[in-house]
Parts: structure tokens; C-alpha cells; sequence
């Protein structure tokens, strides 16, 4: 480091002989020593404002930081029937039985299909809502674009329940089991009239349980119903992006002769290519964070195989006792998330030159 003398902040006066400070200087070691000063003033005159973080600064310390000790039963005793805080330290013994031991199959397994569906949801997930943010800044009447609005948000307020209960509806197979046709449902015969369905139609009049309960369709149901619920409430923040767009630009690629297209490729992406970045930052974060509710809602032993993920995983271990093993699972699980997104941010931050922080 660097050693600092007096002189390198005054300003020497070779006709006087002495030193002065510059003004804005002067103005800088004002406001150092202040610091603590006005920022206690700026409290107590916006203190309403900052009242009101009181209730988020709680449920952060209760819903997620309080809850961090319960991680500590991870390198506990699995075997033991005791508290967690009462439990025989093991070390990395739970993880090693995750990775080499008798629970590695399983943990692989739902390893492996957490990744699946995850990468699958940011594939075709991800620019879902880009696309619909653009062809909802196209659509000149407010009237038709507030009523389009309105229609593909609402699934995003519909209970996890009700979106996975329509899904098992629309993709039942036949209740009879013998090879008829009753109560299949509306989806499932429209795929049933289209060309070369026939295995496909075998499996859904063969089936009691439907499409969703199937290795093969699960997670495709699963991303088709995803996009549906999340895709026009995610569009939101794309569209605010999108309508910030000076209207010189597009006055200006019009002079140029750019058409629509030509205007979306060359105006509007890049304007909004910050906003992309972000947001593909914090989606690569939680990328393996699938949501459990809805998983669990959608399997059974019959897709276990393709649908068994790390919290369905963690969930059921924890029911037969095993608590430590299935909070260990979480533990990697996140951990690996944590490991993307900061690999994110940093080859955002190389290569776009936009970053988290």
C-alpha cells in the first residue's frame, strides 16, 4: 500500500510558501466528518419511511435467517432419535452417504431430474415473457392490450392447487382403465385426433391416471403449465422495459427503412438487453429451486423415475425419519444454486458489462 502524505492533499504555493486545500477537498473532508451526523438526520426526518421496513427486516430474521440453525442437522446423526441441537456431531458422514452411500442412487436420481426440469424452464421458460412483452407493445389498442393483459395474467393468481388440478382435468386418461374412451379429457383426446397418436392414444384409454402421471409426459405437462401460470405476470417487467424505449429510436430506424422486425432486433432487444441480463441472472439463481408444491401435487409412484425431485426427495426422507440425510440434500442443492449465479453474474459482468452487484 501506498503511503499517504499531507502534501498530496494541499495544494503548495511556491510565491507564499505555504500549503491550502482545494475547495473540493475541503468539501469532502466536510462531509466524511459528517457522515454519521446526517445520515442520523436523514433518519429521523424520513423516519415513517424507514418504519416501514421494520415488518420486512422481521420476516427476514424469522422466515430466513432464524431458520439457518436447523442447517447444523446436517453433519448430526441421522440414526438418532434425539434433538437436533442433542445430536452426536458426524461431520461430512450424511454427505458422503449422498454422494457414495446407500442413498446415492436416489439422491443422483432426483438430482438429475431437478436439473432436467429446471433447465428446461429456463429454455423455454425464460424468453416466454420477452416475446409477449414485445407483441404486447405491437398491439396499438389500449382497450385490446388491457383485456389481453388481464387474461394471461390471472393464471399467476390462481392457487398452486387449482393450476395442477386443472392440468391432472385436461390431461385425464380414460376412467375406465380398459381401454375406453370415458372421461378423457378435453386435451388429451385433441392429441388423440391428431396424425401418428397412436401410441400416444394407447397410453391415455390404457392409463386410469392420465398423461400427468407418466414418465414420458410429466415434465412436459409441467413446463407447458408453468409457462401458462408464470409467463404473462414474468412479461411485466419486460413490458416496463419495452414501453421506456424513447419513440425517437424507432422515429429514427423508420428513417433508416427498418421495418417491425428489423426495429424489434435493432432497437428494442438492445435497450432492454440490461434488463434481460438481470432478470436471467436471478432465474439462473433460482434454477434449482423447482417448486415443490406443485411437483408433489403431480407425481406418484407410477413417474416417480422422472419426477422425484431434491425437495419431493428431502420431503419423504424427512417422513421416514431421516431428516438430517433429506436437509443435507437441501444444503447441496442450494449450494450449487448459490455456485450459479454468482458464475452468472460474473460472466454477465465480463461479458455485458451488467451485474447483481
Amino acid at each position: 500500500m501506498f503511503k499517504l502524505k499531507y502534501d498530496d492533499f494541499l495544494i503548495y504555493d511556491e510565491a507564499s510558501g505555504t500549503y491550502s486545500m482545494a475547495a473540493d477537498q475541503k468539501v469532502r473532508d466536510e462531509t466524511e466528518r459528517n457522515k454519521w451526523k446526517t445520515t442520523g438526520w436523514t433518519i429521523l426526518k424520513d423516519w415513517r419511511l424507514y418504519l416501514m421496513l421494520v415488518p420486512m427486516l422481521l420476516v427476514y430474521l424469522l422466515w430466513r435467517y432464524l431458520p439457518m440453525k436447523e442447517l447444523f442437522a446436517a453433519f448430526k446423526d441421522p440414526d438418532s432419535a434425539l434433538e437436533v441441537s442433542d445430536q452426536l456431531w458426524v461431520g461430512l458422514a450424511n454427505f458422503k452417504m449422498l454422494f457414495f452411500g446407500a442413498m446415492q442412487y436416489e439422491f443422483w436420481r432426483a438430482f438429475r431430474n431437478t436439473f432436467i426440469i429446471a433447465f428446461y424452464g429456463l429454455l423455454f421458460g425464460f424468453p416466454f415473457p420477452i416475446i409477449l412483452a414485445l407483441f404486447f407493445n405491437e398491439v396499438k389498442s389500449n382497450v385490446t392490450r388491457s383485456v389481453l393483459q388481464v387474461c394471461v395474467y390471472l393464471p399467476k393468481f390462481m392457487s398452486t392447487v387449482i393450476i395442477t388440478a386443472l392440468a391432472i382435468v385436461l390431461f385425464r386418461g380414460s376412467t375406465s382403465g380398459q381401454g375406453g374412451t370415458e372421461g378423457i379429457g378435453i386435451v388429451s383426446q385433441f392429441l388423440m385426433w391428431l396424425p401418428h397418436s397412436e401410441k400416444f392414444a394407447a397410453e391415455v384409454t390404457g392409463a386410469r391416471n392420465g398423461l400427468v402421471f407418466t414418465q414420458r409426459y410429466f415434465r412436459a405437462i409441467y413446463q407447458i403449465t408453468g409457462i401458462w401460470e408464470h409467463g404473462g405476470y414474468d412479461s411485466i417487467v419486460y413490458f416496463a422495459a419495452v414501453i421506456a424505449v424513447s419513440p425517437t429510436s424507432y422515429e429514427a430506424a423508420q428513417i433508416d427503412g427498418a421495418g417491425k422486425m428489423a426495429q424489434m432486433r435493432y432497437v428494442v432487444i438492445p435497450s432492454i438487453l440490461s434488463t434481460v441480463v438481470i432478470m436471467l441472472i436471478m432465474k439462473i439463481g433460482s434454477l434449482l429451486s423447482v417448486g415443490y408444491e406443485k411437483v408433489y401435487l403431480m407425481s406418484n409412484a407410477s413417474n416417480y423415475e422422472a419426477a422425484d425431485i431434491v425437495a419431493t426427495l428431502s420431503n419423504r426422507w424427512s417422513q421416514q425419519g431421516n431428516a438430517t440425510l433429506g436437509i443435507a440434500a437441501e444444503m447441496v442443492n442450494n449450494l450449487i444454486g448459490m455456485i450459479l449465479v454468482i458464475g452468472a453474474n460474473s460472466v454477465a459482468r465480463r461479458a455485458a458489462n451488467v451485474s447483481l452487484y
